[in-house]
């Protein structure tokens, strides 16, 4: 039998459904998904099977004009991404259309090396109609060569099966980079830590939306099957950590509720979750922080 492997990268405006795509693909939650943008800070890797082939996703933090040193990073990442792929495949919105982002990303795409494929995905059809995506999806591919256009909803599901298939005819001959069982390469410290994450920014919207991060610290396997999970959650100011901790510590026992109900379920056992909240005021500027999320640490522009 004649197996074949790959990367395929998914790249986009922030919010444009790469994470749940990648979830759908791979049929398991592998990657954050929330209403914020910029919220998939690593490149997490979800790995599915399809026929004798397997995909391993790239999701890329969504490009967007960056400002601070965690965009320049996250930024820098995508594009990372993107280039070391077998395949690319541009998500774009249906029903916002060629926006000021998507031009930035089809300049972007002419550097990313000659001859790799990319497909262009239209996501979210079923918010527009029909005569509305097939001028977005003409206009768009006179401006670059895609090499297949799909038509998707990644939330429901629908055209997915086709994008799938068509990757998995596209990628290398190869022996599998994954044992078949696999989902993720992300270690489950830093899934752990993103479930976490996901879970304070759905409770918190608009008062930290990016000024937070989570830390697995410890990770104990219990002899009864259980497992004991100790996350510190840093902010980075004094204040911060009340809207965390919340009114008589309401906000953080919610969330640890939510994440812990996850994780049992991710792992199909119990879980004793156990958060705590520190102020770290130059979180966003430490190295050691970047590498967690599996960015680069530097200085400039990307």
């Amino acid at each position: 039998m004649t197996t074949r492997a790959g990367f395929v990268a998914l790249i986009g405006e922030p919010n444009a459904g790469k994470s749940t795509l990648l979830n759908r693909m791979v049929g398991a939650k592998v990657s954050i998904v929330t209403h914020k943008v910029q919220t998939t800070r690593a490149r997490i890797r979800g790995v599915a099977m399809e026929g004798a082939s397997q995909l391993v996703f790239v999701d890329t933090p969504g490009l967007f004009q960056p400002r601070r040193r965690l965009d320049r990073a996250m930024v820098a990442a995508a594009w990372g991404g993107a280039a070391d792929a077998d395949v690319v495949v541009l998500l774009i919105e249906a029903n916002r259309g060629i926006t000021e982002g998507v031009e930035r990303i089809l300049e972007g795409l002419d550097g990313i090396g000659e001859g790799r494929k990319v497909a262009l995905a239209i996501n979210k059809i079923d918010r527009v109609e029909a005569p509305v995506l097939l001028g977005l999806s003409k206009e768009i591919n006179e401006r670059f060569p895609f090499a297949e256009t799909f038509m998707i909803s990644a939330e429901r599901g629908h055209g997915v099966d086709a994008l799938r298939t068509w990757l998995a005819g596209e990628l290398p001959e190869s022996p599998w980079l994954y044992p078949e069982d696999q989902i993720a390469d992300l270690p489950m410290r830093m899934i752990a830590a993103e479930m976490t994450r996901e879970k304070l920014i759905l409770r918190l919207h608009q008062e930290l939306p990016y000024q937070l991060t989570v830390e697995t610290e410890n990770w104990e396997e219990r002899k009864d099957g259980t497992a004991r999970i100790d996350q510190l959650i840093y902010v980075i100011r004094d204040g911060h950590k009340g809207i965390v901790l919340g009114h008589k510590g309401e906000t953080i026992k919610s969330v640890s509720k939510a994440a812990r109900e996850e994780l049992e379920e991710f792992l199909g056992r119990k879980v004793h979750l156990f958060l705590q909240v520190k102020v770290r005021p130059n979180w966003l500027d430490e190295a050691e922080r970047y590498t967690e999320m599996g960015l680069e640490f530097k200085d400039g522009n990307v």
